[in-house]
């Protein structure tokens, strides 16, 4: 039990790192590919990156029973310093649109390595704490990453955040090189696609966490995407107001994550928080596309409370969905972490053509009406509790 804590203590730590490294660039990477492609179309760079995560995701089961999962990451993290190295040194378009491409499939799957790890040291009675003390901690990185970047970002030297970002990688490889590479590794299931695909389907409880967490990335992903250059090109705020303002907005993570994950343990399961986390996200969302001013408290404030739902929503379907599952299932694993580069398939394709018929800031109301589609699978789902 001991080294168990003390392994996740070190898990907590590096994905810390991975986090903070992911979260330099996300709130940037729409906008330093606006430099490349005209905005409109940023969204669908994003819709290819996902198209090929969902590819290696679909045989990283495969890939783990070849190289167990502490050689794949220790792989992965060395390729991902690599592109990111490219997008910096490179100014050719279609080099540095097919180097973010990869840069994008690299995360997701370093994520889902981390799933690995963490679901080998957790216990079912405990995964809404384990899970939720891991996304307390990753999400300091969230909230840390936009005022850094804010105040870093001068005159839109993108670089400068790549390799910031690039060199946070350095530390994290060696912590899991030195704590990892003795951890054996369970006998990992990879059956066809069609099989697994089956088997989550034939399981209503799993088939709604799944189109949860689905709306979950899909709400991230429409925002990460189109909330930057919203706010910097037609509200008109600095980058350093937006890191202020991307700062506070990410707070909820950290002071409800962590909480509500024990709750769901220990008293009322996950479908209540699931269910009101999607009203408030939907609510606060839709008044958005009537927020015109450039007052930066109204901003903050209504931004803040999207993330106040978003978070209920993370947490428990993060703790539902792992309560099902053990780490020798990675082909299902492998399945639930499809929902985030899935939604950035569709969220960009759907907002590219409604950006053709509609202004900018409908985006939002049209991405609340979705966000509501929600209730249909939180009001139905069996509780663990």
């Amino acid at each position: 039990m001991f080294m168990n804590k003390r392994i996740l203590n070190i898990l907590y730590s590096a994905g810390f790192l991975f986090t903070i490294h992911t979260a330099f660039t996300a709130y940037i990477d729409s906008s330093f590919l606006s430099n490349f492609i005209n905005e409109k179309f940023v969204g669908l760079i994003f819709t290819i990156g996902a198209i090929l995560a969902i590819f290696f995701l679909n045989k990283i089961s495969f890939i783990l029973s070849k190289l167990g999962n502490f050689k794949t990451m220790i792989f992965l993290i060395l390729l991902e310093m690599l592109s990111l190295a490219g997008l910096i040194l490179f100014k050719n378009p279609w080099i540095i649109i097919s180097l973010f491409i990869i840069h994008y499939g690299f995360l997701v799957l370093l994520k889902f390595n981390f799933d690995v790890f963490i679901e080998h040291f957790s216990k079912n009675s405990f995964t809404g704490g384990i899970r939720g003390a891991f996304l307390t901690v990753v999400n300091l990185a969230w909230v840390i990453s936009p005022i850094l970047v804010g105040y870093a970002l001068n005159d839109s030297e993108f670089w400068k955040i790549y390799l910031m970002s690039s060199l946070i990688l350095a530390p994290l490889l060696l912590i899991i090189y030195l704590n990892f590479k003795n951890i054996p590794d369970n006998h990992y299931y990879h059956p066809p696609f069609w099989k697994t695909l089956k088997e989550v389907l034939d399981n209503k409880n799993i088939r709604k966490i799944f189109m949860a967490s689905f709306l979950l990335q899909f709400f991230f992903g429409w925002m990460v995407i189109y909330m930057p250059i919203y706010l910097k090109r037609h509200i008109g705020f600095s980058w350093g107001e937006i890191g202020v303002m991307f700062t506070i907005m990410l707070l909820p993570y950290i002071l409800f994550e962590l909480p509500l994950g024990k709750l769901a343990d220990s008293r009322f399961g996950e479908k209540e928080f699931l269910t009101v986390g999607f009203l408030i996200t939907a609510l606060s969302t839709g008044i958005i596309a009537f927020l015109t001013s450039a007052n930066l408290l109204v901003w903050i404030i209504i931004l803040f409370i999207t993330r106040i739902g978003a978070s209920f929503i993370e947490i428990t379907s993060e703790s539902y969905f792992f309560k099902q599952i053990n780490d020798t299932d990675v082909n299902v694993i492998s399945f639930f972490r499809n929902t985030q580069p899935a939604a950035y398939i569709i969220a960009p394709v759907i907002a590219t053509i409604i950006l053709k018929f509609f202004a900018y800031q409908y985006l939002f109301l049209i991405l609340a009406v979705i966000m509501l589609w929600g209730l249909r699978y939180s009001m139905t789902l069996r509780d663990t509790k």
